[in-house]
């Protein structure tokens, strides 16, 4: 593994390059929650991939990114496309229908500020669409750091250690909590509109071992309806902004 590959995927994650069912999936609940008709923010949009999956809801589809190679590529998907941090967002407050953020608060240098921005260019009334690691998930699927080296992979267990070792394995990307997720935007004017836990889309499981794969989503996605979605793969958080008196 490259150098430059192995930092990237450290600091930034990795951006969906194909369209499988697990994003697809995410699509699904994305329209259940949120109406995609009007002005769109993806809030990280690395390569485009949920920017080209909103057109045929909206043509005004933008994205910030903070890769200028991934921003290049996004472009050609959406209606434009800044370059630039989650925390200083080049958006004028008050602008978007729906604020999109799809696995990037992990990774952001202050989640705070960036919960923050999302709010603040989202309209009275918009709505915020959050997903974001959960911390009871029992792999860690960021790779660790290991002698001072990263190690590229999902890594069982990390995230169920004490924080200050898990974060000493982990240091570049955050897995959260229920409460510390939403406790991002306590003091912000958005109501909970929803917050669950999902699974993932397991498609590499599934194209390897078909049936096997097919039993494992139905018995996973079944859990998302107990107490039992607490050991999702992430957060599903939607954020309603408040309509100031009269609006």
């Amino acid at each position: 593994m490259a150098g430059n590959y192995s930092e990237k995927a450290a600091l930034r994650g990795e951006p969906g390059y194909v369209w499988r069912s697990g994003q697809e999936r995410r699509l699904k609940m994305i329209r259940e929650w949120v109406q995609l008709s009007g002005r769109i923010l993806d809030d990280g949009a690395g390569l485009g991939t949920y920017l080209a999956a909103f057109a045929p809801y909206s043509d005004q589809r933008f994205g910030l990114e903070i890769e200028p190679e991934r921003a290049q590529i996004a472009q050609s998907r959406a209606t434009g496309v800044a370059l630039g941090v989650g925390e200083a967002l080049p958006f004028p407050s008050n602008s978007f229908d729906f604020v999109f953020s799809n696995e990037v608060i992990e990774h952001v240098q202050d989640d705070s500020r960036y919960a923050s921005e999302m709010v603040r260019v989202a309209r009275p009334g918009a709505r915020l669409l959050i997903f974001a690691p959960n911390r009871w998930y029992p792999v860690e699927q960021h790779g660790i750091f290991w002698r001072g080296e990263y190690k590229f992979g999902n890594i069982p267990l990390v995230n169920y250690l004490p924080g200050p070792l898990r974060n000493r394995l982990a240091p570049h990307v955050r897995a959260y909590t229920g409460r510390d997720l939403r406790r991002l935007f306590h003091p912000l004017p958005v109501e909970v509109v929803h917050h669950g836990r999902i699974f993932g889309g397991y498609d590499n499981i599934e194209g390897r071992w078909p049936r096997f794969g097919r039993l494992l989503k139905r018995v996973l996605y079944a859990m998302e309806g107990t107490p039992l979605q607490v050991l999702g793969i992430s957060h599903l958080l939607v954020l309603e902004k408040v309509r100031k008196p009269g609006n």
